[in-house]
């Protein structure tokens, strides 16, 4: 039960429903999330976080970065399916649309100049 409240708080945020569809094309850096969404890196942080927690998404670190991506088939059936029904309940809004064509732009940026801009370093 619990896992099950903690998915369906995660999913009770547009910007946490935002970041899972942004990552569908894969792994992401929460510099590049950030830069898509327009939100401070601790905003992010902080929902990126609840997603973690519940199972929807997967972090990793990598130096002073951390990676975001979708669960694969190891994770729970609960969180693969939240996903999938988020991804076919979104995949036509206008919002999803807007943010998929921005993600090109974010994508096609250096990555290691973006982060130090996002750190402010």
């Amino acid at each position: 039960m619990q896992s099950f409240l903690n998915i369906t708080k995660a999913l009770a945020d547009e910007n946490r429903l935002r970041m899972l569809l942004a990552l569908q094309p894969g792994e992401l850096c929460v510099c590049q999330i950030a830069e898509l969404l327009g939100l401070a890196m601790s905003t992010v942080s902080k929902h990126l976080s609840i997603l973690n927690q519940a199972g929807v998404v997967n972090a990793r670190k990598d130096g002073r970065w951390m990676y975001y991506s979708l669960p694969g088939k190891g994770a729970p059936t609960a969180a693969r399916e939240a996903v999938a029904w988020v991804r076919r309940s979104l995949a036509g809004s206008e919002r999803a649309a807007e943010d998929a064509k921005r993600l090109k732009r974010v994508l096609a940026m250096d990555l290691a100049k973006l982060c130090r801009r996002q750190c402010g370093n």
